[in-house]
């Protein structure tokens, strides 16, 4: 509320020299532009001081600098984040603080199954760490490059493995966060079973830095499968897909790692933007699955697969399949779906759409869509994503040769009517990415008032300043 925010205070130059007396030289940064924004330029940040600690300790100092002096603190991982959250442009001048320096592997317990990493750690160097250890962190998802441990826990994310392992909650058992008095919690624990008091290692999961400061974490880990594959089956539907899903199971049971539907639109934008990725299929069919496998010593994925694709097509749920036999090609048909955000973002979405349905209601949610877009325009409809886990893309573009800025007005209209369909279906309008700054209002629209009392109490809490991260999920 406009009350709130005008209780907090900019960065002041006598502010950061206090801090400079008392922390080493090498945590300040220059608010260099990747500090301010955020990957769909949707929002534009500002910064009256950027830190990057090294330390728990130098952590704790900065927020309880900025709690006295009543600073806004915007936490930064990555950068990745697709709802704003990383980036805030109506605050007083904040504080900017980085985990980029806290990057370490502290630890890691390959008996245990659990690896202790800093926040700042790039995704991809905690997955590196536990193959080093003959383990796998099985968090996956397309930015993993750059996208930091911190952040991926602190917007819960999901990923293409979510059927299988869960989201990042799940991977997670122990936490080391800053509280926004300053307090440093260590609750680094290893154990699976912990049921002393509330969980505040779930709250702060989640909480996109508005409850505290994630700074290292206790991963979960898994065995590496020792047989695994990957194939690409042409599915006559959505309500074709769910039943090659169901089959799949009833075939390997929970060796099925992902499950991913693909929509020819999604071919069409790779051929349009990216035409190098290759496309398993010569012509591009209207609906695919694609599916990992991940199997004990033995039970050879291609095999699975063939059997699988037999009974698919006496099901009548397939007619054609491309099934990896190699590494090579598994890369080549994963090449294909870690690509179509890229292409998505060359295309230019007038509306994106991360949402959540129950499974089953999938198939009557794809059909319904477009009717309700069809009553505001014509567009074109790139649905894809983890439809194993519920977890929907449902991406709006404007039709060839116009671009989103010709469809501003419409934004909103097709963003209400996407978020009311997927309310009526009791789903969510924040599946993997967040609530951030995009989707407040769509938070204050479609949740249980309790709900959001319940949160509001809770903020109010923790951080009675509204220091961290203010105006993410909550106003």
């Amino acid at each position: 509320m406009v009350e709130e925010r005008m209780t907090l205070s900019p960065v002041t130059p006598d502010f950061a020299k206090a801090l400079r007396t008392v922390l080493p030289q090498n945590v300040f940064r220059d608010p260099e532009p990747r500090y301010l924004e955020e990957p769909r330029g949707r929002y534009t940040g500002q910064a009256g001081l950027v830190v990057a600690p090294g330390n728990v300790q130098d952590v704790a100092t900065l927020v309880r600098a900025a709690a006295k002096a009543r600073v806004a603190i915007v936490p930064y991982g990555g950068g990745t984040g697709l709802v704003g959250g990383q980036t805030a442009q109506d605050l007083p001048a904040p504080m900017i603080l980085s985990l980029e320096r806290m990057a370490a592997i502290r630890t890691v317990h390959p008996l245990e199954n659990v690896l202790i990493s800093e926040a700042g750690a790039v995704l991809a160097t905690v997955q590196s760490a536990a193959q080093a250890a003959n383990r796998l962190f099985p968090l996956s998802l397309a930015a993993e490059g750059t996208a930091s441990i911190g952040g991926n826990l602190a917007t819960n994310a999901g990923g293409v493995n979510v059927l299988r392992y869960g989201n990042a909650r799940d991977l997670c058992l122990g936490l080391e966060a800053v509280l926004p008095n300053g307090e440093i919690w260590n609750g680094l624990k290893r154990l699976r079973k912990d049921n002393a008091g509330y969980d505040l290692r779930d709250l702060l999961i989640g909480s996109e830095g508005t409850l505290g400061i994630i700074t290292a974490a206790a991963l979960r880990l898994a065995p590496i499968p020792a047989e695994q594959g990957t194939a690409v089956f042409h599915v006559n539907d959505p309500k074709a897909a769910l039943d090659l899903l169901a089959l799949t199971r009833d075939h390997v049971g929970e060796g099925v790692s992902a499950f991913e539907l693909i929509h020819r639109q999604g071919f069409d934008f790779l051929t349009e933007t990216l035409p190098n990725i290759r496309k398993p299929f010569a012509k591009s069919p209207e609906w695919c699955a694609l599916i990992d496998l991940g199997l004990p010593r033995g039970l050879p994925a291609p095999a699975a697969f063939e059997n699988l694709f037999e009974a698919a097509v006496a099901k009548g749920l397939s007619q054609d399949a491309i099934i990896a036999q190699s590494e090579t090609q598994r890369a080549d048909l994963w090449a294909v779906r870690e690509h179509i955000p890229e292409a998505n973002r060359r295309i230019g979405s007038i509306s994106s759409h991360d949402i959540s349905i129950p499974i089953s209601t999938i198939p009557e949610f794809i059909a319904k869509a477009p009717q309700v877009l069809e009553k505001i325009g014509q567009f074109r409809i790139n649905c894809f994503g983890h439809v194993g886990d519920g977890n929907l893309h449902y991406n709006v573009f404007p039709m060839p040769g116009r671009t989103r800025a010709d469809h501003d007005a419409d934004r909103p209209a097709i963003k209400k009517a996407v978020h009311d369909l997927v309310h009526a279906f009791d789903g969510s309008v924040a599946a993997e990415h967040g609530v951030g700054r995009l989707k407040v209002e769509d938070l204050e629209s479609y949740s249980d008032p309790t709900y959001l009392a319940a949160m509001r109490a809770l903020k109010t809490a923790l951080d009675p300043n509204g220091i961290m991260n203010p105006g993410v999920i909550l106003r």
